[in-house]
């Protein structure tokens, strides 16, 4: 199965797809992605990032567009993402834009390929953070991401991104009313609730439709785990490190954002 969804990443398909949908995003979040110059120029690499922006983040398009342009279509950029979003035929064309089943096995065979994980540990739990803690590094205890570098042998490229819990008021979780409703029998322990438009008031659907918040993304130095931290890491060691460093370079992008939205 693993090696199957590797293989459906379709260069061409990819290319055609960001380049249809990179300039829409580039005028409505007026997006910068800074310091990939810093990053791996070959082989295999996790890039571990916080998720912003709810059910309709703008991460991965952003950071696919700023990827790729630096690096070209012969580099594959993976993107680990939940069950939920592999319904029926939309599959297919997520697979050949290199999105495959969040996985250790996946990642893993991802990153020995020589190709580039983008991983959210935090997940929708991340995503629909309050907006009032939108610059909290926050994976609610997710490890899995730093065994998978080192089985990999693979770097480890922090990134984090701001702007993107403001394109909608993100007012709670709702993890009190899921574990109330049952919602874990789904593999669910949020009910969020958000104000927006132009549906207003909403428990995750109706969609709300993404204000034009300026987003910017910072990415850092990359870090090899076992000459940081030697042979046989501590894992809680090593995402405690990871976790410092984004939220470290969180707190200066937030210094720098002079306006909501406005940026």
């Amino acid at each position: 199965m693993s090696t199957t969804e590797i293989a459906g990443w379709d260069p061409d398909f990819t290319e055609r797809w960001v380049g249809a949908v990179e300039p829409v995003a580039r005028r409505w979040f007026r997006y910068e992605v800074r310091g990939l110059e810093a990053f791996p120029a070959t082989g295999g690499a996790l890039l571990v990032a916080n998720h912003s922006g709810g059910m309709l983040t703008p991460d991965v398009l952003i950071f696919a567009a700023a990827f790729y342009g630096a690096f070209g279509y012969d580099r594959p950029l993976y993107t680990l993402g939940h069950d939920g979003l592999f319904p029926g035929p939309v599959a297919d064309w997520l697979a050949r834009l290199g999105v495959i089943h969040a996985s250790t096995e996946n990642a893993t065979n991802a990153l020995r390929s020589g190709g580039v994980v983008l991983v959210f540990p935090g997940g929708i739990y991340d995503a629909y953070r309050p907006t009032l803690a939108e610059n909290v590094i926050d994976f609610n205890g997710r490890t899995g991401y730093v065994r998978c570098a080192i089985d990999a042998g693979a770097p480890i490229v922090p990134a984090v991104s701001i702007g993107g819990q403001e394109s909608q008021l993100f007012l709670t979780r709702g993890t009190w009313l899921a574990r109330r409703l049952g919602l874990s029998r789904f593999r669910s322990d949020i009910l969020p609730v958000t104000l927006g438009f132009p549906f207003g008031l909403s428990a995750i659907v109706p969609f709300n439709l993404p204000l034009p918040t300026k987003i910017v993304t910072q990415v850092l130095h990359p870090i090899d785990v076992a000459a940081r931290f030697g042979c046989d890491p501590d894992v809680s060691e090593v995402d405690a490190e990871i976790r410092s460093r984004m939220q470290t370079a969180l707190d200066q992008l937030a210094r720098q954002r002079r306006f909501p939205i406005l940026g």
